[in-house]
């Protein structure tokens, strides 16, 4: 597999809070303008404390993670310029019960049609997109993908912390995103007319609105040629996104090799996958996971080590995998989003003091000279 012909790209959701409080922040209009005056093209999410960033497409994960870098910096300063604080978190520490929408004629439509459901958002991810010649491919790569889907999730988990409440797991988002009805690991799918059908009877029944709506955690991209892995949520710092795209652009190649065998992805129950899921949102990095194929119930370090030898040829080719090595033992040892938040949380009870550490992790390594990056 031609790593130059797997390039990659990254989508980062973050959070508007205010500076003093923490609380969201529902000036996403206003930060994305002053973004656009200086170069910055930051798209706006269902509700107005949300903001995206798109990377350029890249080869090298050292340029991906200096662009990540350079938008992190750029954005904070823009929502600093607008009283607001950029924070790399999946849910909001301290939150309403409502958020206050973008005011779309698309957004308005999803909160007249999905109620309380939409007004209860405010979830920031993180898409890894990786090309892919066609919607064929795609989806035999999703196929082998969505076993290791879990594994993604408990690696970035980054929500422990809700409604100022130890929330009882590392991504309650993930808990959250669940309620939608496409969210979620996809089915195995036989052909892109199985894909085809079963989104046409979603629309249909009035499950999602439209073909966008299919928020899968892992799906054929509409709008590039990828295939897009949406499971994960935002990571705490540029290292642990830039960990994510090269597990996820690593683990697509892997795939892609065994399709050129003529070797088809096992099927895996999806009951099996869903109880995975859960127990990744649970305890994230800290204990135990289950083995995406057999089920058995292990550490996650083993996973990790697991999945890294199953990707190593992708790795070797893309010259990352001491880069991975190393930044998946700094993860856990100083431990991913969840568990940053919850050493903070548990020393006063204050969510203020939650803030200030993703407010620092959320910019941790920005300031580095290129030269620091991984080569």
């Amino acid at each position: 597999m031609d790593a130059a012909l797997s390039t990659v790209g990254v989508e980062e959701e973050f959070l508007l809070a205010d500076p003093v409080t923490g609380a969201p922040a529902a000036n996403n209009a206003e930060v994305a303008r002053t973004a656009a005056e200086s170069g910055i093209d930051l798209k706006l999410e269902l509700t107005r404390c949300q903001v995206e960033t798109n990377t350029r497409v890249h080869s090298s994960t050292a340029e991906l993670m200096q662009e990540l870098r350079g938008l992190r910096l750029g954005v904070t300063s823009c929502a600093e310029q607008n009283g607001a604080r950029l924070l790399a978190v999946a849910i909001p520490p301290t939150v309403p019960h409502q958020f206050p929408f973008t005011d779309t004629p698309r957004y308005r439509r999803i909160e007249q049609h999905f109620g309380l459901l939409a007004h209860e958002q405010g979830l920031c991810g993180c898409h890894v997109h990786v090309a892919i010649p066609d919607r064929e491919t795609a989806l035999q790569v999703s196929n082998y993908i969505r076993p290791w889907l879990p594994l993604f999730l408990a690696l970035t988990a980054n929500s422990a912390i809700y409604r100022s409440v130890d929330s009882g797991f590392a991504s309650w988002r993930n808990i959250l995103w669940q309620r939608w009805p496409s969210a979620g690991p996809p089915p195995y799918f036989a052909s892109t007319e199985d894909y085809d059908a079963l989104v046409a009877m979603m629309i249909s029944s009035g499950s999602i609105l439209d073909e966008t709506m299919v928020y899968w955690d892992v799906r054929p991209s509409l709008n590039y040629p990828t295939v897009e892995i949406r499971v994960s949520d935002i990571p705490a710092t540029v290292e642990e996104t830039a960990l994510l795209a090269t597990l996820v652009r690593a683990t697509v190649m892997t795939a892609r090799m065994s399709l050129e065998q003529g070797i088809i992805a096992p099927p895996v129950r999806h009951e099996m996958l869903r109880a995975a899921y859960w127990k990744a949102a649970r305890t994230g990095i800290d204990g135990n996971g289950v083995h995406p194929v057999n089920g058995s119930v292990m550490p996650v370090r083993a996973l990790l080590s697991e999945l890294v030898d199953h990707v190593g040829a992708a790795l070797e080719e893309l010259g990352d995998r001491d880069f991975v090595t190393r930044t998946i033992q700094t993860v856990l040892t100083r431990g991913n989003g969840a568990r940053r938040q919850l050493e903070a949380f548990r020393m006063r009870r204050d969510v203020g003091d939650v803030v200030t550490e993703l407010a620092n992790a959320t910019l941790e390594g920005c300031h580095r000279h290129p030269a620091d990056l991984p080569s």
